[in-house]
């Protein structure tokens, strides 16, 4: 049998501070029109108490929840088994932590969960929202905006509207997946393969047409599609081999599917970078320094992505302004570099 203790009320405090309930109420729950000196002594009084602030009443004198829901457009198998998405929840939920705002992790299963997500979203639970892993035919936008949701992108949206309409953040993909292919070309290698990413998701068309701004006119024997998955990277790894036996050198979408290029390139018994040399793109520790050999990839910074897509986000909320959060500006992309390790 606990014994329960009695939590400090506002009337506690106020007879504490020496001043009225009201003048604690707006002190606590963000209002204005209260002298300094009364401030303080106000804030002196909740710390020697104790005092936690009902959130729901100070959202009525706010209008804000402290709350960020975090969508993610992918099933639990996949979020938890996938590292990036780990790097990038790290990120935002430093920034929302700087903030004192709380993260609201929401995933869909299916279609039956879009609803379900829109309908958490319009019943005002959340001050915002960020959504990223969106694939091309994805409802969410469209319910998202219908609910009316401040909401920042991971990743370069493309839904038939203009980029510009949609506050986002992403990495230099396109870019990115040219230095990998330039870098294997200065390797001496002739020809190079690409597996690409799910297709469906803007990251993987634009390093799929990072890769023929390079090589030109491409063999279509040398691209295969894969999923950002390693038995995705090992099933397109197989049918390259099948196709195109001499292939000399692959740049693979990302780092997990490169796990599976690398696991069946040994099965084949094709050394690497000897025979053939592997290029990933994520850069996601441990993983990139574990393989063997180690993985040459193009990095980018997932939590750096997520803590500013939490912090442009916050910025909006706030009113305030900046070169992130300039509407000229609604996309914001960062660099990615070639980190060379063992693989190519």
């Amino acid at each position: 049998m606990t014994e329960t203790v009695s939590r400090p009320t506002l009337e506690a405090v106020a007879a504490r501070a020496g001043v009225s309930r009201a003048t604690v109420s707006r002190v606590v729950n963000g209002g204005d029109g209260v002298r300094e000196p009364l401030v303080e002594r106000v804030r002196r009084a909740v710390e020697e108490l104790g005092y936690v602030p009902n959130q729901a009443a100070r959202s009525l004198v706010t209008r804000r929840h402290d709350a960020v829901a975090v969508v993610i457009a992918e099933p639990e198998t996949r979020v938890f088994a996938d590292p990036f998405f780990a790097h990038q929840l790290r990120g935002i939920s430093k920034e929302l932590t700087a903030h004192d705002s709380q993260l609201v992790l929401l995933l869909t299963e299916g279609r039956d969960d879009h609803a379900r997500v829109a309908r958490y979203l319009a019943g005002g639970h959340v001050d915002g929202a960020l959504v990223f892993s969106l694939h091309l035919d994805d409802p969410l936008p469209g319910l998202i905006h219908g609910a009316g949701v401040p909401t920042v992108f991971g990743g370069r949206p493309d839904w038939g509207g203009s980029d510009r309409e949609s506050v986002y953040v992403d990495c230099d993909n396109r870019g990115g997946a040219r230095e990998a292919v330039r870098h294997l070309v200065g390797l001496g290698r002739t020809r190079i393969a690409h597996i690409t990413g799910a297709l469906d998701q803007t990251s993987a068309v634009d390093r799929l047409d990072g890769f023929r701004d390079v090589v030109g006119e491409v063999d279509p024997a040398l691209v295969a599609e894969g999923d950002f998955t390693p038995s995705g990277g090992e099933r397109a790894m197989r049918e390259l081999l099948e196709r195109r036996p001499d292939v000399d050198a692959v740049f693979v979408a990302n780092d997990l599917s490169a796990l599976g290029v690398l696991r069946v390139l040994r099965e084949a018994g094709r050394r690497v970078p000897e025979d053939v040399a592997v290029i990933g793109f994520d850069d996601m520790l441990p993983i990139a320094e574990q393989t063997d050999p180690p993985l040459t990839t193009v990095r980018q910074d997932i939590e750096e992505m997520g803590r500013l897509m939490a912090r442009m986000l916050i910025r909006g909320l706030e009113g305030r302004t900046g070169t992130d959060t300039d509407p000229e500006r609604s996309g914001v992309v960062l660099p990615t570099t070639v980190v060379v390790r063992g693989s190519a």
